[in-house]
Parts: C-alpha cells; structure tokens; sequence
C-alpha cells in the first residue's frame, strides 16, 4: 500500500502507509501542502536569512541565528544521529524528502507578495527549525535582566522582580486518574501557551503505518508527534518546565594578527574559532555579521570592540546541543511506538530540550509524571545571571538526572510552577493556574472528556487580590473614584470578554504598572544595555513591573515608593475618563504573523482570559490589552476510548489563506469547545493516492 491522504471535517490530515519511513515522508508532503509558506519563513529563520524577503525588521533575529550558530549546530546534530542512530536519521531524510515534494507543487499567495522560490531543505533542516524554535524558550536572556535591575536596584530587586518573564511560554496540563473518572480511566488535557503565530505553531494530525497509529500535536517542519501524542493505548503531553539549562559568559576577547582570543579560566589566552557571513536585507544594502566562538559558546552579543554603543562587553552562549551534538530526535520514533508508560518514559531518557514536565497514562492504569531533558550540572551562579568566562568554577561538570513526582493516583496539575523540576530553575510561574486548576478538578468526581473545556476556559484571576486589596484600603477618594472602588471590590474576578468591570479593572492596573515604572526609584531600570533587539524584551521595564506587580504591591517596602498614592492616583485617573466598554473591546487577539494580513481587513476577536487565569492570554499591562500569547492549542486524551479525546487549534488546519479550513476553527477555539479526535479511516474522506 502506498501512503493515503486523508481528511475530517475540520480538514485535518489523516495519513496512513505500509510502514514508519512511508508515513513520515507523507506528512512531510501534506505539511508543505498545508503550511508551505510557514515551512520556509522557519527554514529561513533558522538559517538567519529570512530578512532577505521580510526586509530589516527580521534582521535582529537573523544576526542572533547567525551568531548562535544554529544552522551550524543542526548540521552536527544530524551528522552525529546518522552514526549513532541511523534508522532515526534515515527517518527525518524522508520527512525531509516529502517536504521538498510537497514544496515544488505549492502555489502559496505569500511568496508571490515577496518574490520569493520555495527552497531545499536539507536533511538537518527540521533540526534547525527546532533549535531556532526553543533557542529563547528557556528564557537565558533573564539572566540580563536580573544583572541590569541588581545593578540598579540591588541584589533584592531580582526576588521582586521575578517572575515567568515576557518571553517564556508556558502550559496548563492535567491527569486525572481513573479513579476520578466516569469510565475509570485516566484523562489528560491541557492546553500549551506559546506566542500565537497565523498558521499555528501545533499541526493536528494522524500518522498510522503497522507499526504503530497515532494522533498528536506535530510542529511543523519536525517529523513525528513530539510533546503531546495519544497512541491508542498511551498518550503523553507536556508543560515547559521552566529549567534553566542555557548558560551566558562574559567573554574577554582581544584581536591578533591572527584572529580573536579569548580568556580562559587558566589564565590564559586561547584561539576563537572566527569568520564573516552576508546576510541580506530586502530594501536595504547587505551586511557582514561576524561569527565568533569560543571554548564556551558562539558570541551572541558584542565582541572585541564592545557592544553596538561601544560599551565594553561580550557574551557568549552555552547551550547542551551545540555542547553534545545531540538534539533528542532519537526520542522521537520510540514515542510514536509506545504502548505503555514505561515506553514513554524509556523514549523520554533520550531527550535534549527543551526541558519539559511530561505526564502519562495507559490504558492499563498506568501512569508517569517526570521531567525529560538534559541540564547541566555547574555553579549556582550560572543560573542566575552572565557569569565571568575567565573565572574558573563556572564550568559545566556533568548532567543532573531527570526528576520525577510520585505516581499516585488521583489529580496531577502541571503549569510551571515549582514541582518536580524546582531543584533545576531559579524562576517558575505563580502557583495561580496550578491551583486554580487543582481546585476546579476537587470539585467533583466522575470527570469525562466532555467537561474539560470549563476548566480550559476558567477565568478567575487571582494575582488580583493585592491591587484590589490596595483599593479596599483607601480613604477620602473623590465620589466618582470611591464609586469605582467598590465596584471594583464587589467584582467576581473574572475576566470575562463581556465584562464592563473586568475592563475597569485592567484599566486601574494598567495605570498603576506606568506609575510604578516611571517611579523617579525604579525609572533608571528603564534604560536598557545595548544588546540586540531581539532580546530587548527581557529587558524592558514595564513588562517586568507588570508581570511582577503582585510581588510589588505586597512587599514590606518598595525603594520608598508611596504605592498607595500610586494607586490612588491611579483609581482617580480610571474614574476620571472610565473605559467605554468591556475587556474583550480591547483584549483582542494580536497574532504574529510573517507578513501582514490583507485577505479581509477584519478585527481580530476579542478575548477572554489573562496571564494568571487558566485561560491565559497574555497581555502586557501598562503597554497593551492585546494578548499575542495564549493557548496554541487545546487538547483532551481519552484513554478509555481515543475517539471521545477532542482537539482545537485557534486558526485551523490549514495555513494557506483562503482556504476553509484557514480559519474554521477559530470560533470553537474562542467559544472554549473543542473538535472531535476521528481515528476510524472508514468515517474520513480520502484526499488522494500519494
């Protein structure tokens, strides 16, 4: 049998092939069909050439893939599967293979808007994708922050200030064990926070061959069904588990007539690795970017002669696959085989990153909650902040064992809060959805896929409580500001789209994060070094007031800063010009995009939620209501019966404009339903003979 296309409803690619080599090459076609334009905006990010056609704006990432050297590291990471595990490199070859198929017969609109050629991908190329996917997913540039705001404010300040950061995606995952359960068997749901990109970041497929019939969350441009998969018998999903496994060094570098060298911690000088690349910028001259490593790490950041404003300094980063030349795709088959949870658990000791909190179940009640990936073992000051490259003790001497949490039964909450991977990070999410979620699943027995959407979409928010309670302390208000007071005090805390206090809410909170921030104690933060753009946002002061205002307005002292004026002030501001509407007028999805949207000029919906609600879409107060992060897809598994498991996405299955399964699932994904899991090939329609 050659391998069969098939679709549901919704358009979803179900695929089906004599054997696992068959079957990857397939959906490396039907990916291409399906999502060609984003394939290559991720191949050219990757490849640190994607400003060529996106023009300046993509050049900061560009220089920072360059300079990271991930094309490079991809390239080893392939040449080292293919001599240790040849099978799993002969596997993404034919992913590979299917994708240029697919790419030379796609029409897609965008690359005419760009006068852009699809390309050839190599055989490295989903690697690349991958790395340039997670390179900031574990938030190293935190490190800076931390170091600028010790600079400033001291070393206290980084206690205040922490927080799961502008740029760290997180998730909502649960189990619940049979015990728990209607069928008397395990469910697992959750839902991974990631920025929101049109086409999504997850594909919904189905992969079945003999060996093994699966369906999953796949990132496209990567083979198989990695973080979030259900095999029938099994299924796995994970959280970020927010690990710090990235390490930045402060480099001390000097030109020689032949080259750069950098100091060691022996004292001594020691060659870099050294060479120029052009990368092209559409509208604008080329520019030469130079590509420096060290015994460290590649040099992200400044060089011999400093910074971009002439400030003394270099960085280089440490990360383990550039260290190990191992990227974990030899995780990648033994998931799509398992049948049990040992199974997952064995294929999970072979992955690299990111580090993630997985759970499992399998039909025989059996169950696993671990973390999976690799963290170097090395100094605690690592984690913290850049540390001195010329310093010994800052070396990597080993790799920690993957915790894991108890396998009892009942409720398992993960949402990157401190659990079993606490020990490996310095920064872990509020304890809000952890216990939000915990809180709701208490609330009953005889759970079934069908109510787990109510939990998907909770909006009760409570990092409110210490603004609210600021609120409930002030006296002597003005009548229009004491009257949203207690408005404000008898709200439900829910924000609800539909919710004209909600609104209120957020506008008071907004108004006191631009106070506090433009605070004559706090303001010289808002200076940032002069590193990259791309990773400014770690750096910039209102998102860190923001997200750590519950931190700000609980503690004892805050550099002498009269927060209770501030909020007055604040309250009075609100009051004296209120929102006109509710907060899903202006909490409105902010999708990121290659190229802007020009199919039909409509508003983007509005939305429910907030950065600490389960339904967590993120917005940044004191800068914007709109929320470019939130669930990148929402998932239920079933493992009493895998048809009852269900799925949603927040655009669809398709990343081609135009088509109708472009957008189709967009209404089900802001409406908190969910799309069924269809598995029986007699109940789709076959799309073609590949």
């Amino acid at each position: 049998m050659s391998a069969e296309t098939y679709r549901d409803a919704w358009g979803i690619p179900h695929l089906r092939a004599a054997d696992a080599e068959e079957l990857v090459r397939a959906q490396g076609r039907v990916t291409a069909r399906d999502r060609a334009w984003q394939l290559e905006v991720e191949r050219h990010r990757a490849q640190g050439t994607s400003a060529s056609f996106l023009g300046p704006e993509a050049l900061s990432w560009d220089r920072l893939a360059r300079r990271a050297r991930l094309a490079d590291t991809a390239r080893r990471c392939f040449t080292a599967l293919e001599e240790k595990d040849p099978e799993t490199a002969a596997w993404v070859r034919a992913y590979v293979d299917g994708v240029n198929e697919g790419l030379a017969a796609c029409d897609a609109p965008e690359f005419a808007r760009v006068g852009l050629t699809p390309g050839r991908w190599e055989p490295w190329t989903p690697l690349a994708v991958w790395l340039a996917i997670h390179i900031l997913f574990a938030g190293f540039p935190a490190k800076l922050w931390r170091e600028h705001i010790t600079a400033h404010l001291g070393p206290d300040a980084v206690a205040l200030f922490a927080t799961d950061g502008p740029g760290t995606a997180g998730s909502n995952g649960w189990r619940v064990s049979g015990e728990r359960t209607a069928t008397g068997h395990a469910l697992i749901a959750g839902d991974p926070h990631r920025f929101i990109e049109d086409p999504g970041v997850y594909q919904q497929i189905h992969l079945s061959c003999p060996e093994f019939d699966v369906v999953g969350l796949a990132v496209p441009g990567v083979p198989g069904i990695a973080h979030f998969g259900h095999t029938g018998t099994v299924a796995w999903a994970i959280t970020n588990a927010m690990a710090d496994y990235q390490d930045l060094y402060r480099e001390r570098l000097r030109r020689t007539g032949a080259g750069v060298e950098a100091l060691g911690p022996d004292g001594a000088w020691h060659r870099a690795a050294r060479h120029t690349e052009t990368i092209h910028v559409a509208g604008e001259e080329s520019i030469d970017v130079e590509v420096i490593e060290t015994d460290r790490g590649p040099v992200i950041a400044g060089g011999p002669e400093g910074l971009d404003d002439g400030t003394p300094a270099a960085l280089s980063l440490r990360c383990p696959p550039r260290v190990t030349a191992d990227l974990g795709f030899g995780a990648l088959l033994p998931l799509l085989r398992a049948r049990r949870v040992a199974d997952v658990d064995r294929a999970l000791d072979a992955w690299a990153e990111p580090v993630n909190v997985v759970q499992a179940a399998d039909t025989q009640g059996g169950l696993l909650h671990r973390v999976a990936g690799r963290v170097p073992v090395r100094a605690s000051a690592n984690s913290l902040r850049p540390v001195l490259a010329w310093e010994p003790g800052h070396e990597w001497t080993g790799w920690h064992t993957p915790p894991r949490a108890g396998l009892t039964g009942g409720v398992a909450v993960m949402a990157n809060q401190r659990g079993p991977a606490a020990s490996l990070g310095v920064e872990f999410a509020p304890p809000h959805r952890a216990d939000r979620i915990a809180a709701l699943l208490a609330g009953k027995d005889g759970w079934s896929a069908a109510g787990m959407p109510a939990i998907h979409t909770d909006t009760h928010l409570a990092s409110a409580g210490p603004l609210l309670d600021r609120l409930a302390a002030l006296d002597d208000l003005l009548p229009e500001a004491a009257a949203l007071r207690d408005r404000l005090l008898a709200w439900d805390r829910h924000m609800d789209a539909g919710s004209t206090d909600a609104a209120a809410y957020a506008a008071v909170r907004g108004a006191v994060v631009r106070r506090l921030a433009a605070h004559p104690a706090l303001a010289p933060a808002a200076v940032a070094p002069a590193y990259p753009d791309v990773l400014r946002p770690w750096l910039a002061l209102v998102p860190r007031v923001a997200y750590a205002l519950e931190q700000l307005l609980r503690a004892d002292d805050l550099y002498g800063i009269d927060r209770a004026e501030a909020v007055r002030a604040a309250l009075e501001e609100v009051a004296a010009r209120p929102p006109a509407g509710t907060w899903g007028d202006t909490h409105r999805l902010a999708p990121w995009r290659a190229l802007p949207d020009t199919s039909d000029g409509r508003e983007e919906p509005r939305l429910s939620g907030d950065h600490d609600c389960v339904l967590c879409t993120s917005a940044v107060p004191g800068l914007t209501d709109r929320a470019a992060r939130g669930p990148a897809a929402r998932y239920v598994w079933d493992l009493a019966d895998r048809q009852h498991s269900r799925w949603v996405v927040p655009h669809g299955a398709s990343g081609v404009p135009g088509s109708p399964h472009h957008r189709d699932q967009q209404t089900l994904w802001l409406d908190g339903e969910l799309v069924p899991v269809i598995t029986d090939f007699d109940r789709l329609t076959k799309e073609t003979d590949d």
